[in-house]
């Protein structure tokens, strides 16, 4: 004869509450497999103020009844160190080395190139072009502020 199922109640700590069909012989690492698949190694899973560590022992084993409630926590994925020598994952480069952080300044660098050119030669610059390089300025102004504020 078939194996009788029984219904878990997984609960998270977000009071979130999620059914489980399993059977009396399955295994908690089965149960982990079955319904976190890719996460065993982040779930947590609690059983009367017990952390169940084994993987390989059978529910039925716990004593657990129809709707009995299993706590549930997940982890984070850790990031495993890798040894010094092996490559590992490739990680973004810091941001001090990036060319968004030198943009800005060659943006102000730009900006008092221009203002000195306006200055000095007024003659090569209209009207038209003296106000886009003032309100380019204000708005390299604005950026400035907005990034360097947080």
């Amino acid at each position: 004869p078939a194996e009788p199922t029984l219904l878990l109640r997984l609960k998270f700590l977000n009071d979130t509450e999620r059914l489980a069909r399993v059977r009396p012989g399955d295994t908690v690492g089965a149960l982990k497999r079955t319904y976190f698949p890719g996460q065993e190694q982040q779930v947590r899973l609690i059983y009367q103020g017990q952390l169940l560590r084994d993987d390989a022992q059978s529910l039925a084993g716990l004593h657990l009844g129809h709707l009995s409630v299993l706590h549930c926590h997940l982890s984070p994925p850790s990031v495993t160190p890798t040894a010094p020598g092996t490559p590992g994952p490739r990680s973004p480069a810091p941001a001090a080395l990036g060319v968004g952080s030198l943009a800005l300044p060659l943006f102000v660098l730009l900006l008092a190139l221009l203002w000195y050119l306006q200055l000095q030669h007024r003659h090569v610059f209209t009207a038209t072009a003296t106000t886009c390089l003032a309100g380019l300025t204000l708005l390299v102004t604005f950026v400035a502020f907005a990034m360097y504020r947080r």
